[in-house]
């Protein structure tokens, strides 16, 4: 497991950046797609889940959106 991914689990609350988000990202294989103009918003997805996940590239990362993609991982996870 990513270790960055367990340091995500045990503290949401840090200030998480979305360079650590497209890392966790790439070490479980997910997709995440860059903002197109006029959207401040990464989309996150995965072949085995029918949801796509959104996190805004503001600084620091709400720990509501780490949550989510927490979320989301354990749910890939499971699915594979």
């Amino acid at each position: 497991m990513d270790r960055r991914f367990e340091q995500m689990q045990r503290n949401p609350n840090a200030d998480w950046r979305i360079e650590d988000v497209a890392a966790i990202c790439k070490a479980f294989e997910l997709r995440c797609e860059k903002p197109r103009s006029g959207s401040s918003h990464y989309k996150i997805s995965h072949p085995s889940q029918r949801a796509i996940l959104t996190v805004p590239f503001n600084r620091p990362i709400k720990p509501v959106y780490i949550r989510k993609l927490i979320e989301f991982i354990e749910a890939v996870k499971s699915a594979t």
